[in-house]
């Protein structure tokens, strides 16, 4: 290493361990305190936001429904606290020294100011019909109760743990008709979102012991219909010497740790919610001539989440006018000469937005999902005009592409944090959003009250990717009931109601579907592990010289196995009718052999990929083992749907 990189490596780490500030959330300066005037004692009438939607929610496409399959487009705030504030140096008993001096004792911000009916009132009022809720694994495990003055408003919460002032936020919040989203934002109760021992899900405690956490909390509130969603982490990011990544099968792969927990969550506590996965915040060292970047949800286009159900996926992003696509909003030490997001003019940072992130939204894609841009603001005391005019261009982004939103933050201490949309001073008097002088009202009204899609989603066709890289991805509940159907391999099966489509020549990729036919399986447990010939008919040889795992008459491929390369076996299951006997033979070991749509996009990039017709399901899947050959499939039987 040359001394000049040396030299810069230093500066990075000493950054790391002082005042670099990676990403998201609101700088912890002051705000001068507001001469808007104080709220009345009583409250303005409260505005139905949270409307008659029916949970539980799930995904149609790039739109989140509700159980009538309306629409619900998610208009939310973060109301922080629960994952806690202390900043992590000083006295944790002193309020300077934790976020924007406000103590918030791990319970959500302004217990001890305004009792729940008056904030539910005000949030009505704001226009939300969603709060995302932050929590820290150290809060779930805290037994200790809150002090007496954290709660102070609301006299009924003393004596109470943190976790049991969450519940009550959560039923106050239901009972006033609004969605709850949980969201596990750190591991200790510590401010986030720096070098502070909270960057990954597991930077404090093991993966195994996170999802159980997520198992608990899933559980907790399953009777709970209005809980709807479950914002899995935040903000991942690297620490002092590791990159997290996506997809490399190692303890720091967040793309395996999301699949982990958010079946786990669906198929132990709670198939109801909405599984939300951010994007990586950050990854490389923020110093000029060194590599640095902000992925967010760039990797989701060449590696996919598939869940149990395939209608509960949410991406997330966030962003903030001081950071940048690879710039770590760090300002002196730890600075870069990147762009931020509000030194791009409109066009660029749309340009952006769309690579990021919002590409996902594209239908017919083994990616295709809601975008749900779970933090963004700014704060009222801002001045800058670039900042101002980023917070104007992002809300128009999001009113043009409809986007599912939540500001950060929803609640604050007067003359505290200015970035609050309600501030509340110690005697309950509200400052804020609500109450003229804000100049961001103008950008927030216009985002609020914009016309985007609503009523009925129709369903369209849902295509998903299986990834075999690191293991088993047998996405079917179903099948997960009857065991291990092939011991020892890695093993993929699609997700109830949907069929296998294509495969990959290797890599162990898969694209399942629901074209045409929608839920081709009948009723019933009946499977077949097809590891042989013997299905194969008389004069029925669809690939010459080659190994052929047929399925039986009625039968049709749902999963596949394979050892190494070379495919182990085929999963087959009978149809609700009878399908078609006769098929095509789709080769694809020299070229890519799809539909001249491509639908489904590109599930196994860099590999050569076979895939039936929209009308079409595989009936059987063909290899070679041949000296010198790739042992991956080679061609799929591909056979006319039952009309």
């Amino acid at each position: 290493m040359s001394i000049t990189k040396f030299v810069k490596l230093v500066t990075y780490l000493t950054a790391l361990l002082t005042v670099l500030t990676l990403s998201a959330t609101a700088p912890a300066t002051a705000a001068p305190r507001s001469t808007a005037p104080a709220a009345s004692a009583t409250p303005e009438p409260a505005v139905s936001v949270t409307g008659t939607w029916q949970p539980p929610l799930s995904t149609r496409g790039r739109y989140i429904v509700d159980s009538a399959g309306n629409r619900f487009r998610l208009k939310a705030a973060n109301w922080d606290g629960a994952q806690g504030s202390w900043n992590g140096s000083g006295s944790i008993d002193d309020p300077a020294d934790h976020h924007a001096g406000q103590d918030s004792h791990g319970i959500p911000l302004g217990l001890d100011r305004v009792p729940l009916p008056q904030l539910m009132s005000d949030f009505q009022t704001l226009g939300i019909n969603s709060v995302r809720l932050p929590f820290s694994n150290e809060m779930i495990h805290t037994t200790a109760p809150v002090p007496d003055a954290a709660v102070a408003a609301n006299p009924a919460l003393r004596g109470e743990t943190p976790l049991q002032v969450y519940d009550a936020v959560v039923t106050a919040l239901t009972d006033a008709g609004f969605a709850v989203i949980l969201n596990n934002h750190t591991n200790t109760s510590r401010w986030c979102c720096g070098i502070d021992g909270n960057e990954r899900w597991n930077s404090s405690q093991s993966t195994g012991q996170w999802a159980d956490d997520w198992v608990f909390m899933a559980r907790r509130y399953a009777a709970n219909p209005r809980v709807v969603g479950a914002d899995l982490y935040n903000e991942v990011r690297r620490d002092v010497l590791d990159d997290p990544n996506w997809g490399l099968g190692d303890a720091h792969d967040w793309y395996a740790a999301a699949q982990l927990a958010g079946d786990r969550i669906l198929t132990e506590a709670n198939p109801n919610l909405l599984i939300v996965v951010e994007g990586i915040n950050w990854t490389g060292i923020p110093v000029d001539g060194f590599a640095h970047d902000r992925p967010t949800l760039a990797p989701v286009r060449t590696l996919s989440h598939t869940l149990v159900d395939a209608h509960k996926l949410v991406y997330s992003a966030h962003f903030y006018g001081y950071t940048g696509p690879h710039h770590s909003g760090a300002t002196g030490i730890g600075e870069t000469s990147d762009l931020r997001y509000q030194d791009m003019t409109r066009d660029q940072l749309y340009q952006v937005l769309a690579d990021q992130a919002f590409y996902v939204t594209t239908e017919g894609k083994h990616y295709t999902a809601p975008v749900w841009v779970s933090e963004f603001g700014i704060g009222a005391g801002e001045t800058g005009t670039a900042a101002r005019t980023w917070f104007g261009n992002i809300t128009d982004y999001f009113t043009d592409h409809d986007t599912d939103f939540a500001y950060w933050p929803l609640v604050g201490w007067e003359g505290h944090d200015d970035w609050a949309l309600l501030r509340y001073d110690g005697a309950g008097h509200r400052y804020g959003i609500l109450d003229g002088g804000d100049w961001r009202a103008t950008a927030w009204d216009h985002l609020m009250n914009s016309p985007g899609r609503t009523g009925y989603i129709a369903p369209g066709t849902t295509w998903r990717m299986l990834a075999t890289d690191h293991g088993d991805a047998v996405e079917s509940v179903r099948v997960r009931a009857g065991g291990d159907w092939d011991s020892g391999a890695y093993k993929a099966v699609c997700p109830d109601g949907l069929r296998l489509t294509g495969l990959a020549h290797s890599g162990g990729r898969g694209l399942c579907t629901d074209a045409v036919a929608g839920d081709l399986r009948a009723a019933g447990q009946d499977r077949t592990v097809v590891t042989d010939e013997r299905y194969v008919p008389a004069g029925g040889d669809w690939a010459s010289g080659y190994t052929k795992l047929q399925c039986p008459a009625g039968q049709f491929v749902i999963g596949y196995s394979r050892r190494g390369e070379r495919v182990s076996a085929v999963l087959c299951v009978p149809a609700r009718a009878t399908p078609s006997a006769a098929g095509r033979t789709v080769w694809f070991d020299r070229s890519d052999n799809r539909p001249a749509d491509a639908a489904g996009d590109d599930f196994a990039y860099g590999a050569y990929k076979g895939q039936c017709a929209a009308g079409e399901y595989i009936a059987g899947v063909a290899f070679t083992t041949r000296l010198g050959s790739t042992p991956g499939p080679a061609a799929v039987l591909c056979a006319p749907l039952p009309s």
